[in-house]
C-alpha cells in the first residue's frame, strides 16, 4: 500500500488516495478464483475445474475484481489511515481511481472537526449535597431487617394482614367453573395486592383447614373480557399460615449485620456511609454542570455520522442492560410499543450532549497540554481490570493503550475544569449582575 494523496474537504470530510500493487492484487485475484470456482458449473468442465481465462472469458475480466478488493481493503485502508495521520469516526466511501498498472482507490470519510474553545476557566457551578434524614437511615435499617428476617408459622390463631397464607381456590362465575380461576397450595401475602380487590381482605380471620367462600367482583377493566364486571364465588381453602420475624434492632442485630459491636455504632456508620453517598452524587451532579457549561462553549463543525455512532453505542449499551436482566431489544419493543425508531430518537439528545463534552474536553486536554503519563494508563488498566474482575493482561489485550491514554487525557481535562472552577456549596441566587460578571470572566481563558 501508497499513500497518494490525502485532501481535505468541507464539512470535516478527508478525501485519500491510495495504491494496491498490481502483485498484490493479482495474488488476491487468484485467491478469489481457487475458492469461487469450486462453486461454477462451465459447459466443456467438471464443476470447478474452469481454468481462470475460461471463466473470465464467459463472465467478463472483472469477475473477481470486486471479491479481491475487498479482500484487501482490511489490511490497505488502515494503514492508508495510519500514514495519513487520520482517525475517522465514520464509515468510509469507496471509489476505483485507476487500474492502470497498480489499483488506486479513493475513499472519503468523516474525521473529528477541528476544535476551538475558550472561557472554560472560572466556571460557577453548585455543589449541593443533600442532607441525611431519619426516614432514610430507618429505610435502609428496615431493608436489613428484612433480609435478616425469619418465617415462623402461625397455628394459634387466624390470618391476619401480613400473613402469608398456602390455599387452594377455584372460583366459580354464574356457578360455573372458569379458565385460569385454580389453584393449589398458592402462596398468598394477605395485603400485597395480587389477587382481586377484596379477595385478600376477605381471607383475614379464618384459620388453617378452615374452608369458606370469598365473595368478589372482577373489575370492567379485567383482562378476560368474558369475566370483566361480572361477580364470582371462589371456593377457598386455607392450608398453612406464616408470618415474617424481623430480628429487633439492638446490639445483637449490630453483630450479626455488621463488624460493629453496638447497634449505635452500627447506625452511626451508616449514617456516615449515607453522607458518603449524598456527597459522591453532589460531586457527580457539580461535574455534569461543569460539563454540560464546556460543552455550550465548544466551536465545532462535528459530522452527523458522530451523533449517529454515540446513538447507535447508546442502544446498544440499552440492549446489553436489558439482556442482563433476562430481556432483549426485539422483546422490550414488543411488549412497550416501543420501535427502534423512537428509542434512537429518545436518545438523540444525550448522544449529541455526550459527543459535545467529550470533544469540549479533547479540546481543553489539548490547549493544556494534558498528556497521559505510563503510570496513568497502567492505573486505568487496573482500575477496569478489578471494576469487572479480570486479569489485567486480558484488558491489555482487548482494549488499545492509545484508546486507554485518550480516555486518561479527557477525564484530566475534566478534573482541570473542575479544578478552575467557583465551585459554590448550597444553592446560590446569582443576580443579573453577577452572571453578567460570570459572563466576562469565562471569556478570559
Amino acid at each position: 500500500m501508497s499513500l497518494i494523496k490525502n485532501e481535505k474537504l468541507e464539512g470535516s470530510r478527508v478525501e485519500l488516495h491510495f495504491s494496491i500493487a498490481q502483485a498484490d492484487y493479482e495474488a488476491a485475484v487468484e485467491r478469489v478464483y481457487r475458492r469461487e470456482v469450486k462453486k461454477m458449473n462451465i459447459p466443456g468442465f467438471r464443476k470447478g475445474k474452469a481454468p481462470r481465462s475460461v471463466v473470465e472469458k464467459m463472465y467478463g475480466k472483472g469477475v473477481f475484481f470486486e471479491d479481491a478488493i475487498n479482500e484487501l481493503i482490511p489490511v490497505s485502508y488502515p494503514a492508508a489511515l495510519e500514514e495519513a495521520g487520520i482517525n475517522p469516526v465514520s464509515a468510509p466511501e469507496f471509489d476505483v481511481v485507476s487500474m492502470d498498472g497498480d489499483v488506486v482507490l479513493s475513499a472519503k470519510v468523516y474525521v473529528k472537526p477541528e476544535l476551538a474553545i475558550k472561557g472554560y476557566k472560572r466556571l460557577k457551578a453548585t455543589r449541593k449535597v443533600a442532607p441525611v434524614t431519619d426516614e432514610e437511615v430507618d429505610r435502609e435499617i428496615k431493608l436489613v431487617q428484612e433480609r435478616n428476617s425469619r418465617t415462623v408459622d402461625v397455628t394459634d390463631r387466624p390470618a391476619e394482614n401480613g400473613d402469608t397464607t398456602v390455599i387452594d381456590y377455584e372460583g366459580f362465575c354464574d356457578g360455573v367453573a372458569f379458565d385460569g380461576g385454580k389453584g393449589e397450595d398458592y402462596a398468598l401475602t394477605l395485603g400485597s395486592n395480587t389477587f382481586i380487590p377484596g379477595f385478600e381482605e376477605q381471607i383475614v380471620g379464618h384459620s388453617i383447614d378452615e374452608s369458606f367462600d370469598v365473595n368478589v367482583t372482577f373489575p370492567e377493566e379485567y383482562h378476560a373480557s368474558d369475566l370483566a364486571g361480572k361477580p364470582a364465588v371462589f371456593k377457598v381453602t386455607i392450608h398453612a399460615i406464616t408470618k415474617t420475624e424481623l430480628p429487633e434492632l439492638d446490639d445483637e442485630f449490630a453483630k450479626d449485620v455488621s463488624e460493629f459491636d453496638t447497634f449505635a455504632e452500627y447506625k452511626a456508620d451508616l449514617v456516615a456511609s449515607i453522607q458518603k453517598r449524598h456527597e459522591t452524587t453532589a460531586e457527580n451532579e457539580m461535574k455534569d454542570e461543569l460539563a454540560k457549561k464546556i460543552s455550550d462553549k465548544l466551536v465545532a463543525e462535528i459530522p452527523e455520522a458522530m451523533f449517529e455512532n454515540e446513538t447507535e453505542n447508546m442502544v446498544r449499551d440499552y440492549d446489553n442492560r436489558l439482556r442482563q436482566s433476562g430481556l432483549d431489544l426485539s422483546t422490550y419493543c414488543k411488549y412497550t410499543g416501543m420501535t427502534l425508531e423512537k428509542l434512537r430518537a429518545e436518545m438523540r439528545p444525550q448522544a449529541e450532549q455526550q459527543v459535545k463534552i467529550r470533544l469540549a474536553l479533547e479540546a481543553i486536554a489539548a490547549a493544556e497540554g494534558i498528556e497521559a503519563t505510563e503510570e496513568d494508563v497502567n492505573g486505568e488498566y487496573q482500575y477496569i481490570a478489578d471494576t469487572y474482575h479480570v486479569d489485567i493482561e486480558e484488558v491489555k489485550k482487548s482494549i488499545d493503550a492509545k484508546d486507554i491514554a485518550e480516555d486518561v487525557k479527557v477525564k484530566k481535562a475534566m478534573d482541570f475544569v473542575v479544578s478552575k472552577a467557583q465551585i459554590v456549596d448550597g444553592t446560590p441566587k446569582a443576580t443579573e449582575a453577577e452572571a453578567t460578571e460570570e459572563a466576562s470572566t469565562e471569556e478570559a481563558k
